[in-house]
């Protein structure tokens, strides 16, 4: 299935002025500390399941509170219809807890990593928690190229951070961020061009991988359907970057999208398909492990987190 409404390059660049305030806000991500108490371990980093042949890992590269969440979500809202919802769903309206969520599948012959967080340092802890170093990676996948997406690409020194690594990405998305003048794509991205395949609405990343484009977050943002063993999974990204206020409300405007319009048209068809054909979803933004179900609720769509579900043969 496609959800690709198309996205002029006007808005692709309007949208891109918002990134340097979208990196301020991400760049303090960090593996979360509970209530400041820096002696304490760190909760779980990485959760796994099988899904007929495949072996997923949904990796927390990072976590971080951001004050004045109406700044980001719901920003076409009144202020007093966004504090009714955040109060029906328990949830203040001063600060929301934001999660960074690569996920890694172990095909049976490639590794294959979707996205690498905002760096390195944050992401590789993880991976080795899930049985992985980054010599291990086959293939890296860019779901799109916001800075907590491919910051991890490569260390601080410039040095590919997965040094065996082929890597795919949107044919739409790098096009898209090759005409802009951003100097994340020109250090993160570019310079791993030549070894970059890229894919449009239907391509194969590996066996049972495919991808689906989901533009309006960014002008080529795509999402991946994992099936396998008669079981699907689908790799949401960025498409939804909250449970409540993106998902329950898929009209609300987000700041981080580059297309508002499209990006709601997209969550609505495409969180429509996974409610109607009961699909798993895992968003690099939901509540870590990131991982839940979408139904239907009035005009929107209800997030349910799963349990133990995907654990069961």
């Amino acid at each position: 299935m496609t959800y690709s409404p198309k996205i002029s390059r006007r808005a692709a660049l309007a949208g891109a002025a918002a990134l340097p305030a979208a990196a301020a806000l991400l760049s303090g991500a960090r593996p979360a500390l509970a209530g400041g108490h820096t002696g304490a371990t760190q909760n779980a980093i990485k959760n796994s399941f099988t899904l007929g042949d495949l072996e997923v890992s949904t990796l927390l590269a990072g976590t971080r509170p951001v004050e004045d969440p109406q700044g980001i979500f719901g920003m076409n809202v009144s202020e007093q219809e966004f504090a009714e919802v955040s109060r029906q769903n328990f949830l203040p309206t001063d600060v929301a807890q934001f999660f960074f969520t690569p996920t890694v599948v172990n095909t049976g012959s490639e590794v294959v990593l979707f996205d690498t967080g905002l760096s390195a340092a944050g992401t590789l802890p993880a991976l080795q928690a899930a049985g992985f170093g980054p010599e291990d990676i086959d293939v890296v996948v860019i779901t799109h190229m916001h800075g907590d997406h491919v910051g991890g690409l490569t260390q601080e020194d410039g040095t590919p951070t997965y040094p065996n690594a082929r890597y795919i990405a949107g044919q739409v998305e790098y096009d898209a961020w090759n005409g802009m003048d951003n100097d994340t794509f020109k250090a993160k991205v570019a310079p791993l061009a030549d070894k970059m395949t890229f894919i449009g609405d239907g391509g194969s990343v590996a066996s049972g991988i495919t991808g689906m484009a989901a533009f309006g977050h960014t002008p080529g943002h795509m999402t991946y359907m994992l099936d396998s063993g008669g079981k699907q999974v689908l790799l949401m990204a960025d498409l939804a970057n909250h449970y409540v206020w993106s998902v329950a409300y898929p009209d609300w405007e987000v700041r981080f999208d580059m297309d508002k319009t499209a990006a709601a048209q997209t969550r609505r068809r495409a969180l429509g398909m996974a409610a109607a054909d009961r699909i798993p979803v895992i968003g690099y933004h939901m509540p870590f492990p990131g991982m839940g179900f979408i139904d239907t609720r009035g005009d929107g769509f209800h997030y349910v987190p799963a349990t133990y579900q995907l654990m069961l043969d």
